[in-house]
């Protein structure tokens, strides 16, 4: 609504001569001024706490050939809901970061886990826990397969607010670090439409199983989660705009 259009209003509804209108008219224009300014550095805080990113921290280089046969892996493969008080490394992070999204071929335009287009809409975020692995601060971390790193966004401890937003599942909580991958929609929907939907779905379930059998190579375990509030969970994470929440992975020791 115009300026003029308000004092219309004003003085058709009031007492007030035109003089008094102009000038509570030009007290509410410098308060939505001073609102517009409040609410663009309230904006601007929100954009630099997402930018003002740490260093990324280069991961250990993958291993190419374990002591578990893959046969061996599928067999022994379950799901865990109860987690030891135990920290992993670094190395055992970067293991399940690799086997999740990790580039596998020399140019770097193929990933441990198949994609529609090799569009790749798949993104993991690590929520690691206080001492959850050593070596390691506690924060939000967004893993980059390019580079094989971890770049924190966030330090705090999530995991009980992502337990929370997965309607109290607190079990979640205990785990050393608690994978959550998205999807960008829009990476894959501009080639396939909204069939591009399902391809990420069917995508992140391979994301899914390789950080089962790669979890049980390295004598972890995963569990998995798929009843939370998306929303929720996003904020929690402090996900990138669009980055929707899929599954929901605790890694850890069995308990």
């Amino acid at each position: 609504m115009a300026l003029t259009d308000l004092l219309q209003i004003i003085k058709k509804n009031s007492r007030l001569t035109r003089r008094q209108a102009c000038q509570l008219g030009g007290m509410l224009g410098l308060f939505s001024c001073a609102l517009g300014q409040f609410r663009a550095r309230r904006v601007l805080a929100r954009t630099h706490k997402i930018l003002e990113k740490e260093e990324p921290l280069n991961l250990p280089a993958p291993m190419l050939d374990g002591d578990v046969s893959l046969e061996k892996a599928i067999k022994q493969r379950r799901t865990i809901r109860s987690f030891a008080d135990k920290p992993l490394m670094v190395a055992q992070l970067s293991q399940v970061l690799w086997a999740a999204q990790g580039i596998t071929d020399d140019r770097g335009l193929k990933r441990a886990a198949p994609s529609g287009g090799a569009l790749y809409p798949i993104d993991v975020y690590a929520v690691v826990g206080n001492n959850g692995i050593q070596g390691l601060a506690q924060g939000i971390y967004h893993y980059d397969p390019l580079h094989h790193s971890i770049e924190k966004i966030f330090e705090t401890d999530a995991r009980g607010d992502v337990a929370v937003a997965s309607l109290r599942q607190m079990w979640m909580a205990t785990a050393p670090v608690i994978l959550v991958l998205t999807a960008e929609y829009g990476r894959i929907t501009i080639k396939y439409g909204d069939r591009g939907e399902r391809y990420a779905m069917i995508e992140v379930g391979h994301v899914g199983q390789n950080i089962f059998l790669q979890c049980e190579a390295l004598g972890l375990s995963a569990g998995i989660v798929g009843a939370f509030y998306d929303k929720e969970v996003a904020r929690a994470v402090n996900t990138q705009k669009n980055h929707e929440p899929l599954i929901i992975m605790p890694v850890g020791w069995k308990a």
